[in-house]
């Protein structure tokens, strides 16, 4: 018998795209289908069209739709052995949603051999185009939300965040007042993910918990729909929404269709989907106490942590590979785009001078702070650059070496002390993996060791979703026999070592770290009473 494959799909804002893996986890195909190129006929831009209030943000379900038949041929056409598929899973874009018409499930049932999905799907939905991620307009739903359940801080602790215009609760809320033919004639709400996993299966899919947590809905302790959530959104949600399950779940074996058209192999399992974020720490293999900060545009961090505790910044998931245990991210605005400027400002946009200037300061910068948000930063949610000197009075400025290691520690402080806030604690374990564009700077990612004590790791991560979701696929046929994750993916490459914490740092950052916090906090307090 052929070898057996694996596939793993990323349903994104922009493609659709697969990739195929074998036993040993190599990568042996890839594919992908780009929606403003390959569909021009949807007219989006980005995968989207935003809507002329700039708020409304859609995509065109059909589209993603054609873009999997798209795929699909593509593969055939190449060659690809779809017998050999053992298991596949997937991820979506975390908080878009689809609403499947009455009647759906029948017809996704009953589908034919001979025509493509997008020809006998095009009737089953009550919107034809979905909210997603980038939308914004449900300011009102957010705070009915958070009224409801007796504030922001208690609407964290039940569903791992305070309310998100992008979350899908309030999205449902807007549209069953705003649009309540079309709620009426939903059958089935999905998400992305599970909408995906539904054109694989031939049938609903439940939603995973861990994209699930990314709802507003989900009671993340008690994996459950929460009810006061559910009432303060829509009526009959809990039918509509259908059941939950762990992120790891065989659905169920691929749709007759599949086997018929393409060939598949009719024992091929299909393993529930999950949402992008979750996805990319399954592809990124963190573990229990690791941290993945993604230096980009915008900093994100994701981690592993055992006992959360909510906040009102930031988001706690269930864990995409361990559903006793959960996920955070916190997104950071002022990521790269905050680096180069200050680059081009001291170094004439000189990196080699940036980082001469992070060798020749020293650890600590002799007790000099900075906060710089030149937009307004998401997490704390204030703008403006501020500097402090060791005896914490403000000055307007820094000499250009002190600026550039001010710049660094301070955005990574700003990490550790808003994960630490999270549930997140540093043990000996502990590795780091760095990736995104300043992830290339060494003496970038020293500082990041040094503040967070513990080594820095760099991975490849281009296709990190996708890969996740091939790693998850083969982990979802070894469940039952009790296979942990980390097993699964000890053939995967391993991340290269990039930095290690200098000897004396903790003793340095400790001190640091609590006046950084008390700092931040007073920023925040003074930039609040100026608006008021």
């Amino acid at each position: 018998m052929a070898e057996g494959a694996y596939l793993g799909w990323d349903f994104s804002t922009q493609q659709v795209k697969v990739i195929a893996v074998d036993e040993k986890l190599n990568v042996i195909y890839e594919e992908s289908v780009n929606f403003d190129k390959e569909l021009p006929e949807f007219g989006t831009q980005g995968g989207v069209h935003v809507h002329s209030d700039k708020l409304t943000v859609t995509s065109p379900v059909l589209m993603w739709i054609k873009a999997l038949d798209i795929i699909l041929e593509k593969m055939k056409s190449s060659g690809f052995n779809f017998s050999r598929v053992r298991a596949l899973s997937g991820a979506g874009q975390q908080h878009g949603s689809v609403y499947w018409k009455r009647g759906a499930c029948q017809t996704l049932r009953n589908l034919s051999p001979d025509l493509p999905l997008h020809q006998q799907l095009k009737s089953s939905f009550s919107l034809s185009d979905c909210p997603v991620w980038m939308d914004s307009s449900t300011t009102v739903q957010c705070r009915n939300l958070e009224k409801a359940v007796k504030g922001a801080q208690n609407l964290s602790e039940i569903t791992g965040s305070r309310a998100y215009e992008r979350f899908t609760g309030n999205q449902i809320a807007k549209i069953f007042k705003e649009n309540p033919v079309a709620y009426s004639q939903t059958e089935r709400i999905a998400l992305v993910s599970s909408f995906a996993a539904s054109l694989f299966l031939g049938s609903y899919t439940p939603i995973d918990y861990s994209d699930g947590s990314g709802m507003n809905l989900l009671h993340i302790l008690k994996k459950s729909w929460s009810q006061p959530c559910l009432d303060a959104c829509a009526l009959e949600l809990r039918e509509k929404l259908g059941p939950t399950v762990p992120s790891n779940s065989i659905l169920g074996p691929i749709s007759s269709y599949l086997v018929q058209r393409y060939g598949f192999n009719s024992e091929c399992k299909v393993i529930a989907f999950t949402g992008d974020n979750p996805a990319s720490l399954a592809g990124m293999r963190l573990e229990e106490g690791d941290i993945a900060v993604s230096l980009g545009t915008s900093d994100t961090l994701f981690l592993w942590i055992k006992e959360p505790t909510p906040a009102l910044e930031g988001h706690i998931f269930c864990n995409p590979v361990n559903s006793q245990e959960y996920m955070a991210l916190l997104c950071f605005k002022n990521g790269s785009l905050m680096r180069e400027k200050v680059r081009d400002e001291c170094t004439s946009g000189s990196w080699e001078e940036f980082s001469i200037a992070l060798q020749s300061t020293e650890i600590g910068n002799c007790g000099n702070l900075g906060f710089y948000f030149d937009v307004m930063e998401i997490t704390p949610e204030t703008t403006g650059r501020h500097r402090f000197n060791a005896d914490n009075q403000k000055v307007a400025n820094f000499p250009k070496k002190i600026e550039i290691r001010a710049l660094i520690e301070g955005q990574f402080m700003a990490k550790r002390i808003h994960a630490e806030k999270l549930g997140y604690r540093v043990v000996p374990s502990t590795k780091i993996l760095a990736t995104g564009g300043a992830s290339h700077n060494k003496d970038i990612l020293q500082v990041l060791s040094d503040v967070f004590n513990a080594p820095v790791y760099t991975i490849e991560t281009a296709n990190s979703a996708c890969l996740g979701c091939a790693y998850r696929a083969i982990h979802g046929l070894a469940v039952g026999r009790n296979v942990s994750f980390a097993d699964i993916v000890k053939l995967a490459p391993e991340p290269r070592l990039a930095a290690t914490p200098t000897a004396g740092t903790a003793q340095v950052y400790g001190p640091l770290l609590k006046r950084y916090a008390e700092l931040e906090e007073q920023i925040v307090l003074q930039s609040h009473a100026s608006a008021n």
